[in-house]
C-alpha cells in the first residue's frame, strides 16, 4: 500500500480547499499578496501532486496595487457542480485594527486551466467563503461574520445566503447558522451533506499552534448544528514538536471508492517554534462512525505518513528547478508582488536568454515592486543567480532575496558607491528596521557577478563569484527566523520566497538582466 508523506504541498501552500471532479483531485491554497492569484494543484492518487494552474491572471479579476501584507487572497474555495468549476476567494485591503475590509468574489470556468470568468461580486460581511451545492440544485454562500465592535466576539458565526445563478448575486435573507464551539475564532466554513445530515466543518483557535478543525451537523441547512462530541476531530500535539503543527482549516474529499480524507494546515518550525517555510498543506485519512461523525484515523493529531487510497500510482513530471530563461513564458512556479507580469518592468524577449527586470520601487512598496520570486519549499537549499546591472548611483540596485514581506527580508545587492563605483552588498530589513550587514560594501569590476546563498534550517550564507568559478564568501551567517508567520508583532500569513529583483528609486527604470537562476535541494 503506498504512502501520503506530509506535507504533500511543502512550502507556503495554507487554506486548502480540496476537491476530486471524476478521477482527478485538486488542491487550491491561498496566494495572499503574491500574484497570480490562487494555486490550484493537481493529483491522480493524492501522493503525486504538481502545480496545475492559477485562476486569477488579470488585473480585472485581482487588483491588489496598495494592498497590504498579508491582505489580498485569503481561503480560496474551488467546488465544481453542472459542468462548471467554482471559485470563492477574499481580496482583503485592510486586516489591522478593528476593521477588516474583506470583499468577496465568485469566478468560474468549464476547464479547471481555464479561462476564468471575470469576477462576480458576492459580499463584504467577513472572509473565508465557500459554495454549498445543494442536492436541489440550489447554492449557497457561507463566510464567517466579522464584528468590528467593542466589546463583542469578533468572530460572530458564520452567515448563510442563497446565490441566484440566474442573477449572479446573492438573494434571500442572511441567517448565522453556527456561532461556534468553545475553542472560538470560528471561521473557514465548508457544507457536505451526507445520509441526511448537513455537516459544517470549520477552522477554529485561530491559525497558530492552537489551531483546530471542528465538525457540527444538521438535519436542516440552517441549522441548528450539533458540535461533535470530540470536538475537536483534528488539531496538533504541542508537546511534540517534530509532528506537524498549527493543523487547522481543514476541507474534506471522498475517492473513488468511498475513502474519505482531509486537506488542511500545518506548519513545521525550525526553531522557537518558527515556521520559515509558512503554513503548508497535509493530508489526512478519515472514517465514519456507526453514529454518523467523521474521525480522523488514529486520533485527532496529524501524522507525517498516511495511507493513500487505493489508486494506480500516478508521479508527474516537475518543472526544472534551474531556470535558463530561455522559454517564452515564465515557469508556473514564478510569482511577483501584487502586480500582474507585463513588459512594462518584466521581459524575457527584450535580451532573449535572459530575465530583464526594470527597476521599480523599494522593497517596503505595497505598489509597484520589480520582485520575481518563487515559494522556499524546503529547509535546505542553495539558491544561485548571475547578474548584470550597470547603477549609476546608491538608489539603482539588483540582486538576490529572501524576502517575507516589506518588513522582513534579506538581499544581497549590487548598488552604485559614489567612491568605490560599483559595488556589493547587504541589506536586512527585521521587523521594519533598516540594516546594512557589511562593514564596507565590495567594489565589483566585470561586467556580471555571480551571487548565491545557503539556506540551512534558520541560517542563510550570502557567497559571490565575481570572475570564474571561485566562490567567495560575503558577510557571516544570518538568523532568517524572522522570515515567519510567528516572528512579527502582528499575526501574517505568508511564508518565505527566494528570488531575484531591482530597484531604480531615481525613477529611471533602469534594468538588470538576469541569466538563470538555480534553486537546488540540498540532501
Amino acid at each position: 500500500m503506498s504512502k501520503i508523506n506530509n506535507p504533500v504541498l511543502p512550502g507556503y501552500h495554507p487554506d486548502p480547499s480540496i476537491l476530486r471532479v471524476g478521477d482527478d483531485y485538486y488542491i487550491a491554497v491561498s496566494t495572499f499578496e503574491w500574484f497570480p492569484g490562487v494555486q490550484i494543484h493537481h493529483s491522480k492518487d493524492m501522493v503525486n501532486w504538481r502545480l496545475l494552474t492559477y485562476p486569477l491572471t488579470r488585473t480585472s479579476q485581482l487588483n491588489m496595487i496598495g494592498n497590504i501584507n498579508s491582505g489580498g487572497v485569503w481561503a480560496p474555495a474551488l467546488s465544481y457542480s453542472d459542468g462548471l468549476f467554482y471559485l470563492i476567494y477574499t481580496d482583503v485591503k485592510s486586516r489591522e485594527g478593528a476593521f477588516k475590509d474583506t470583499h468577496n468574489y465568485l469566478v468560474t470556468a468549464e476547464n479547471i486551466e481555464g479561462p476564468w470568468s471575470e469576477p462576480v461580486y458576492l459580499n463584504s460581511s467577513g472572509f473565508d467563503p465557500s459554495l454549498f451545492h445543494d442536492e436541489d440544485g440550489t447554492k449557497w454562500l457561507l463566510n464567517m461574520i466579522w464584528d468590528h465592535r467593542k466589546g463583542t466576539n469578533s468572530f460572530a458565526g458564520i452567515a448563510l445566503q442563497e446565490y441566484s445563478i440566474e442573477e449572479k448575486r446573492l438573494v434571500g435573507p442572511i441567517k448565522n447558522i453556527f456561532k461556534g464551539s468553545e475553542i472560538a475564532l470560528t471561521e473557514a466554513p465548508h457544507l457536505y451533506k451526507r445520509n441526511g445530515y448537513y455537516y459544517l466543518v470549520t477552522a477554529e483557535g485561530g491559525t497558530w499552534y492552537t489551531h483546530a478543525v471542528t465538525v457540527a451537523r444538521s438535519t436542516s441547512l440552517d441549522g441548528p448544528y450539533e458540535i461533535d462530541p470530540t470536538n475537536p476531530i483534528l488539531t496538533s500535539d504541542q508537546s511534540d514538536l517534530s509532528q506537524l503543527q498549527k493543523a487547522g482549516h481543514g476541507s474534506f474529499v471522498e475517492t473513488q471508492d468511498g475513502e474519505w480524507y482531509i486537506a488542511h494546515l500545518c506548519g513545521r518550525p525550525v526553531v522557537d517554534k518558527k515556521c520559515i517555510l509558512g503554513r503548508e498543506t497535509a493530508i489526512q485519512k478519515c472514517y465514519w462512525t456507526e453514529d454518523d461523525w467523521i474521525r480522523v484515523e488514529g486520533g485527532n493529531h496529524p501524522r507525517m505518513e498516511v495511507e493513500a487510497p487505493n489508486l494506480p500510482q500516478h508521479p508527474f513530471e516537475q518543472e526544472s528547478n534551474y531556470d535558463d530563461f530561455n522559454d517564452e513564458t515564465l515557469k508556473k512556479y514564478w510569482n511577483s508582488l501584487r502586480r500582474q507580469f507585463s513588459e512594462d518592468w518584466l521581459s524575457l524577449s527584450d535580451r532573449p536568454g535572459y530575465l530583464r527586470l526594470k527597476g521599480g520601487e523599494s522593497m517596503n512598496s505595497y505598489h509597484h515592486q520589480s520582485l520575481l520570486a518563487r515559494r522556499l519549499e524546503n529547509f535546505q537549499v542553495e539558491l544561485e543567480t548571475s547578474v548584470e546591472f550597470e547603477p549609476e548611483n546608491f538608489q539603482q540596485m539588483a540582486g538576490l532575496i529572501a524576502y517575507y514581506d516589506t518588513d522582513d527580508y534579506v538581499y544581497l545587492r549590487v548598488t552604485d558607491h559614489e567612491e568605490r563605483g560599483k559595488c556589493l552588498g547587504i541589506i536586512e530589513t527585521k521587523h521594519g528596521k533598516y540594516d546594512e550587514l557589511l562593514k564596507e560594501d565590495i567594489s565589483l569590476s566585470a561586467d556580471s557577478v555571480k551571487l548565491k546563498a545557503t539556506i540551512d534550517n534558520q541560517w542563510l550564507q550570502f557567497f559571490y563569484c565575481e570572475n570564474g568559478d571561485q566562490w567567495q564568501q560575503i558577510g557571516g551567517k544570518i538568523d532568517i527566523s524572522h522570515l515567519s508567520d510567528d516572528d512579527a508583532d502582528y499575526i501574517r500569513f505568508t511564508g518565505t520566497f527566494v528570488g531575484v529583483c531591482a530597484q531604480d528609486l531615481s525613477g529611471q527604470a533602469l534594468h538588470a538582466d538576469f541569466d538563470y537562476f538555480k534553486y537546488l535541494e540540498q540532501e
